[in-house]
C-alpha cells in the first residue's frame, strides 16, 4: 500500500491526460518516502452518471481516495496527503482555476485484520528472490 483510487467525471477526459495524472500521483507517493514502491497502486475510474453541487452541466470533479496500511502516524499521513494533494492540484491547475470543478482527497487506514495481500513484487523490487 498505498492504493490511490481516482474517481472523476467523464467529461474532463477531454481536458485531462488521466495516465499522466496517474504517473504524477505515483511519483508523489514515491517522494513521500513512507511507502514501498511495490505496494503503490494508482487507478483511475470515470463516473458516467454523476451530479455535482448545483447540477450545472459544466460541473466536474476528481475525487482521490487513498488507502494505506496501518502503522503510520497521523502526522506522517497528513504530510503524505499534502504531497499527493499538491501534485494533484498542480496537474489540475487549469480546472481549479474555474468555478465548476471540485478536487478532494480522503485517506483511509486499512485494518490489518481485514487486509489480505499476496505481492511477490516486493521481493523483486528489493532484489530478493521469492
Amino acid at each position: 500500500m498505498p492504493h490511490l483510487r481516482i474517481e472523476y467525471s467523464r467529461p474532463i477526459e477531454a481536458r485531462v491526460d488521466m495516465p499522466a495524472l496517474c504517473r504524477a500521483l505515483q511519483a508523489a507517493l514515491i517522494r513521500v518516502g513512507l511507502f514501498p514502491v511495490a505496494g503503490i497502486r494508482v487507478r483511475a475510474y470515470p463516473a458516467d452518471a454523476f451530479v455535482v453541487a448545483d447540477d450545472l452541466p459544466q460541473n466536474n470533479f476528481v475525487a482521490l481516495n487513498m488507502f494505506v496500511g496501518a502503522g503510520r502516524t497521523t502526522e506522517q499521513l497528513q504530510a503524505a496527503g499534502t504531497i499527493v494533494f499538491d501534485a494533484a492540484k498542480a496537474h489540475l491547475a487549469d480546472l481549479l482555476a474555474e468555478p465548476h470543478f471540485a478536487l478532494s482527497l480522503d485517506i483511509s487506514v486499512n485494518d490489518p485484520a481485514f487486509s489480505l495481500k499476496a505481492n511477490p513484487m516486493h521481493a523483486r523490487l528489493s532484489g530478493k528472490t521469492a
